[in-house]
């Protein structure tokens, strides 16, 4: 796990080559403590800051194969996890190594298949391969996008890098807000790449692969999750699906554990992150650490859950408390690694638990993130199941009682009437046919906070829907998936990426050095969860059906059988705290606000009093709060750095 930068073209003088990929480096130097190294030749920079994990003595980059006439370079962030057996492969087929690293493997690979390699590869990866016979140019993100890669273009030169710090130090490329990716974090909790929160920076899609010849740049993607047409889905033997999915989901794990340092595992108390740590620990030959966030809040807290796996699986359990005020005290630097504003604090727990971990000097956790994508584990996938099944009968006044099942996390929801429900959840009949009808209560719940943007802000943005945008990007065969599996592609391809692994993932983490490992997005194992009928997945209201029967001979029944808790936060709440009020009102004032121009001044003052008395109870004001501070935070870190937001008092 490391991070990387650079770029190609003749903008970059050679005499200031050297001094703009330090720059560069050292502007994503979290992202590799290690080690650092640069190369760099006339048209060509490529630089590396290392986290070593894998071949600790001879992984350094940018690593270099010259034979024959082969001349290749590569700057590559993440693990293959495979490399063993494909580096097995590769000197059968006579190939020679120097190293025990993943790199290098990746460089032989390419040299025998080319821009094929990229399908033989089952890992997080971002790299970039310079093929300097061809004069050729190849970068490329992982299947399911845990792994960053940003890139810019300015006067014909190409520049790219693992984080958008890097970019920044680019003479000519400055930071500037994207408003239209600001009204996607408002609606869809995240831009919709290849869009950012800088104009005219832009995120390599997961799955895609750039490559550049010639002058000509060439973006396509590789790989996509497919589902079958909704008829086409035949019975199949749940027990065998089972066993199957238990031989996947191991190897994905055992794979995972592969490294030349210690590995742990996140632990958070739920099903997803409880059933990895089972299947790691027999794998551990020194015992496995694990790693928990707890609250004082009850309403988050998961303490017990996560104490009866330890306990059960004897690991060696570290935990952080994590509340309103630690959460208030760093969530300007979350803001400065996530490099974009969101609408909820769950991040900043995360960047404490890794803190946590390299406090224990370790360097890589594995986690649970992804099965609720690919096994239909989120609320709103049975959510859109019990609309859809009201929606029959629209007067019908026991049905909306179904709502209540859905959320038990949520007390105040079991208060409200049936009739406030069925307007809740509502469906219209223009609702049955938008391709986001799964998604509809979170775009309308979200997206009214969009009521705080300033008047300016809503001319620029107006006739824009990106709600729309969104639907114009999904595939040609998705109004053929089953109405679950259209579900899961919109979050696994969309929300998944943009928010729970960057935000919440590989930005947190590696914000202190941490490689986290998703044994759940393994492509073997998503192309077989794509493959299963719906009903093995979402069972009447049993999200992970399959799942829990994996799981029930591997943990305590109290975490097996347990229902879905999304991992939560507590929100304005954290900011009327005394380490939240030592800088919110520097920034939410009404002469601040005015000042950035994206938000109306008087109603964000009012939001921001009525949030430091008693905060927000409602997702709407919740959100907006968060969201409006997390972006003039972002503006001060990056638009206006002279300002530091925890100096702001």
């Amino acid at each position: 796990m490391c991070g990387f930068a650079g770029f190609l073209g003749d903008g970059v003088p050679m005499e200031q080559s050297q001094g703009l990929l330090t720059s560069m480096a050292q502007a994503i130097a979290h992202r590799g403590p290690d080690e650092r190294g640069i190369h760099s030749t006339p048209g060509l920079g490529l630089a590396h800051v290392r986290l070593s994990i894998v071949g600790l003595g001879d992984g350094q980059q940018p690593m270099s194969l010259t034979e024959g006439d082969e001349n290749l370079t590569i700057v590559f962030n993440g693990e293959i996890y495979n490399y063993v057996e494909l580096r097995d492969e590769l000197k059968a087929a006579g190939h020679r190594f120097r190293t025990g690293s993943d790199t290098e493997v990746i460089l032989h690979l390419y040299q025998a298949f080319g821009d094929d390699c990229l399908q033989r590869l089952n890992g997080d990866f971002a790299f970039a391969i310079w093929d300097a016979r061809r004069h050729r140019m190849l970068l490329a993100r992982d299947r399911m996008g845990v792994r960053p890669l940003f890139y810019a273009e300015r006067k014909g030169t190409f520049y790219f890098a693992s984080e958008v710090k890097a970019l920044l130090q680019i003479p000519g490329i400055v930071a500037e807000l994207d408003p239209f990716a600001l009204d996607q974090i408002f609606t869809l909790w995240a831009p919709i790449a290849p869009r950012t929160a800088f104009r005219d920076i832009f995120e390599l899609e997961p799955a895609t692969r750039i490559t550049i010849e010639n002058g000509r740049v060439d973006i396509r993607p590789y790989w996509q999750p497919q589902f079958a047409d909704a008829g086409d889905y035949i019975a199949i033997d749940e027990d065998a699906a089972v066993e199957e999915l238990r031989a996947l989901l191991t190897d994905a794990t055992a794979l995972r554990m592969r490294a030349d340092v210690p590995v742990g595992a996140y632990l958070s108390g739920g099903l997803d992150s409880s059933l990895i740590t089972a299947l790691a620990a027999p794998m551990a030959p020194a015992g496995l650490n694990t790693f928990s966030v707890t609250f004082d809040s009850p309403e988050h807290d998961e303490s017990l859950h996560q104490m009866a796996v330890a306990m059960a699986l004897g690991t060696r359990h570290n935990a952080i408390t994590c509340g309103p005020t630690e959460i208030a005290g760093c969530f300007p630097d979350v803001i400065r690694f996530t490099e974009r504003p969101i609408i909820r604090t769950a991040p900043a727990p995360l960047f404490q638990l890794s803190g946590l971990v390299r406090e224990n000097g370790m360097k890589v956790v594995l986690t649970g993130e992804g099965a609720d994508e690919v096994f239909a584990g989120y609320d709103i996938f049975k959510e859109a199941k019990v609309r859809r099944f009201c929606a029959r009968q629209p007067g019908s006044k026991i049905r909306p009682h179904l709502f209540k099942k859905l959320y038990p996390y949520l007390p105040g929801l079991k208060q409200q009437s049936a009739s406030y429900l069925s307007s809740f959840f509502g469906v219209t009949k223009d609702d049955m046919n938008d391709p986001l009808f799964a998604l509809l209560p979170r775009l309308r719940n979200t997206g009214s906070a969009k009521i705080f943007f300033s008047a300016a802000l809503k001319e620029q943005l107006a006739g824009y829907d990106a709600a729309e945008e969104l639907a114009s990007r999904l595939p040609a065969d998705f109004s053929r998936w089953h109405v679950l599996n259209q579900a899961q592609y919109l979050e696994m391809r969309f929300l998944l990426p943009g928010y729970i692994l960057s935000s919440q993932g590989d930005r947190m983490a590696m914000a202190h050095g941490i490689e986290g490992r998703f044994p759940f997005l393994d492509h073997r194992l998503v192309e077989f969860a794509n493959r299963l009928p719906p009903g093995l997945k979402l069972k009447g209201l049993e999200e992970k059906h399959i799942l829990r029967r994996v799981a029930r001979d591997l943990l305590p029944s109290v975490v097996a059988n347990r229902s879905k808790q999304p991992y939560r936060a507590p929100d304005s709440a954290s900011f009327a705290t005394s380490a939240g009020q030592a800088y919110v009102p520097a920034i939410l004032n009404e002469a601040a606000i005015a000042e950035g121009g994206l938000f109306d001044p008087g109603a964000v003052a009012m939001l921001a009093r009525k949030c430091a008395a008693k905060p927000a109870s409602g997702f709407r004001d919740n959100a907006a709060f968060v969201g409006i501070l997390s972006t003039e935070l972002w503006r001060r870190a990056f638009v206006t750095p002279a300002i530091d937001a925890s100096q702001a008092a």
